[in-house]
């Protein structure tokens, strides 16, 4: 089916007038809104910061728990600010995306530095920071401070491209010039929290990516994507790679008599930018040559095992994962390698962050002396 463009749908009547669509929103945010999120609860500026970086391309269940343990271990900015990265980068350790942590914990510093510990309270001051783009800014003044704010998330984006018919994929810029002009008319001048609150809640709930429940939405009555019978096809997807590049890779887990475990850190760009992991190497490489290039004996090899291989899915592309397990009848003292360097930790008992890659490999160690 042929799609309207966005000028024509700019141009188009709707199926009726959009006056009353924050207030019908808002009426059912009150009656079935999501109310009992943590950081809900004494909404700081602050709290709703980490929060809402947390929340970008991850669901609220899952953010739960990384927030709570976030929230305990640096409750306040200056606390994030002085933190080690690499504890940062542990407690994010499992929620993806890490330049996320890395930028927080980068704003944090800046807020400490220039504006005295406490986040600014204007859209622009907080855009300045790092990590903080548009949308998440007006989220933190609206949210924070009620003021008017225009929220343009991906729950956001979805809702006003259905409702709209709004073609063309989110990331281009046409489509989005005019998803912020439709987010700006529908954002009211009061109430603008529990509506910013009201939309991505819609989103997340409703308005679902491949399964909505158009029959119970509040906006079904002038939803033109419905209108047209059929909403998903709204916003449209952007073309696909011909095909999915895939990597193949081994990690070498060098285990010593007790189970502690060798990592190195990884390059702060790039994929797992700053975490810590088991040596990875091209596929083809040699037991012999990476303990030799380690300057480690095969006589001081215990014993080598090949794990079972894993696919890890990226947003890009596809690792297949072969880990070698070599434990050693002791630590050397160093590890001479031309990799990064790198440090013993015990699996079970260390504050680095880890991939989620990683934390599988180092798993068999994550209790002392354990085989795999």
């Amino acid at each position: 089916r042929q799609l309207p463009t966005t000028s024509a749908v700019a141009d188009a009547p709707h199926v009726s007038a959009q006056g009353d669509f924050a207030e019908r929103l808002l009426e059912w945010w009150e009656r079935f809104g999501r109310r009992n999120f943590p950081w809900q609860r004494c909404r700081t500026p602050y709290r709703v910061w980490v929060s809402e970086v947390m929340l970008q391309q991850t669901q609220a269940a899952t953010v739960v728990p990384y927030f709570e343990r976030f929230m305990e271990r640096f409750p306040t900015v200056s606390e994030l600010a002085h933190a080690d990265v690499d504890e940062v980068l542990h407690l994010w350790s499992g929620l993806g995306y890490y330049g996320r942590a890395r930028n927080l914990h980068r704003a944090a510093q800046a807020v400490t530095s220039e504006h005295g510990g406490n986040l600014p309270d204007s859209q622009q001051a907080l855009m300045a920071l790092p990590g903080i783009g548009r949308s998440t800014a007006a989220a933190i003044v609206a949210q924070a401070h009620g003021r008017r704010a225009v929220i343009l998330d991906g729950n956001a984006k979805r809702v006003l491209a259905r409702h709209h018919r709004v073609a063309g994929p989110v990331s281009a810029a046409a489509t989005l010039r005019e998803l912020w002009r439709l987010a700006d008319q529908h954002t009211p001048t009061s109430k603008v929290a529990e509506y910013t609150q009201a939309i991505m809640d819609l989103g997340a709930t409703i308005c679902r990516p491949a399964t909505p429940k158009c029959q119970i939405c509040p906006l079904r009555e002038s939803c033109e994507g419905l209108a047209v019978g059929d909403a998903t096809a709204f916003p449209q997807p952007r073309p696909k790679a011909s095909e999915r590049r895939l990597e193949q890779r081994r990690f070498f887990v060098l285990a010593d008599s007790s189970g502690a475990c060798y990592v190195e850190q990884r390059p702060a760009s790039g994929v797992w930018g700053g975490l810590w992991s088991p040596p990875e190497r091209g596929a083809n490489e040699s037991v012999q040559r990476f303990l030799s290039l380690c300057d480690i004996a095969m006589n001081d090899v215990r014993d080598v095992q090949f794990g079972k291989a894993f696919r890890h899915r990226f947003s890009h592309y596809d690792l297949d994962v072969q880990p070698v397990y070599v434990r050693l009848l002791s630590r050397p003292a160093q590890v001479r390698e031309g990799g990064p360097a790198g440090k013993w930790i015990e699996p079970g008992n260390h504050r680095l962050g880890l991939s989620a890659v990683a934390a599988t490999l180092l798993q068999p160690f994550a209790r002392r002396g354990v085989r795999p």
